[in-house]
């Protein structure tokens, strides 16, 4: 395997969950579609980075070089960083925040220690104390499909102010990636189809050709290495 990965789930409100990963070998891999914001600290050697990454709405081919190491922050759909817009990150226009000396790191005008898996959420809590990270809760509740007290026209233009995208492009991407997760893990291909949601096989093909980067035949038959994936609910 290209990568090796290693996460656990947050209780934090502002974090999904903490990833880390650890690369042997490089070559290419498959980044998937993806809706959150994540912060992402590069280890390789004789350099450090600090990268805040946006939502991705298409899936590429990725190089991976070789003897990394990455631990991320994976933030809840609905956690955003009012000075960063969600929208300026999104597609690969990330942002690369200083690293300075004594392992530290600048965001929103203050230096920071790099965090650890361990302690990641406080962390966070302390970004959260300084103003450096938000929650919107119409957002989360528009995720959770709670009564809406706006528009539908409203919560849709706040949902993409805060996340970078649509309320169902984040579903359809959280569909693709719960059907590759499946397939992944010998699902067979009609049982796939339907326990993600997707009406038909055509219409598993296409979603997962664009937003995973490969046809259902092809993810099972060549098995690619993909970007950090897990199994989670179908919306």
């Amino acid at each position: 395997m290209l990568i090796e990965f290693d996460h656990r789930e947050s209780n934090s409100p502002y974090v999904e969950r903490i990833w880390r990963s650890r690369s042997r070998l490089g070559g290419p891999f498959l980044s998937m579609a993806d809706s959150n914001i994540e912060l992402v600290f590069t280890r390789l050697p004789g350099f450090v980075a600090a990268t805040l990454r946006g939502p991705v709405s298409q899936a590429s081919f990725v190089d991976c070089p070789p003897d990394g190491e990455w631990l991320a922050i994976r933030f809840r759909v609905g956690t955003y960083l009012p000075a960063y817009p969600t929208a300026a990150l999104a597609d690969h226009r990330n942002a690369q925040l200083p690293v300075l000396p004594g392992g530290r790191f600048w965001l929103s005008g203050q230096a920071w220690e790099i965090p650890r898996f361990d302690n990641a959420e406080d962390f966070v809590r302390g970004l959260a104390l300084a103003g450096v990270v938000a929650r919107s809760d119409a957002a989360s509740a528009a995720l959770d499909g709670e009564p809406l007290r706006a528009s539908r026209r409203s919560l849709e233009r706040h949902f993409h102010q805060v996340t970078g995208m649509t309320l169902g492009g984040h579903r359809q991407i959280q569909r693709a990636r719960s059907a590759a997760s499946l397939l992944m893990g010998g699902t067979p291909l009609l049982d796939a189809t339907f326990d993600a949601g997707y009406f038909d096989q055509p219409h598993l093909t296409r979603s997962l050709k664009r937003l995973v980067g490969m046809t259902p035949a092809r993810l099972v038959r060549e098995r690619p290495q993909l970007s950090f994936s897990y199994k989670t609910d179908t919306l």
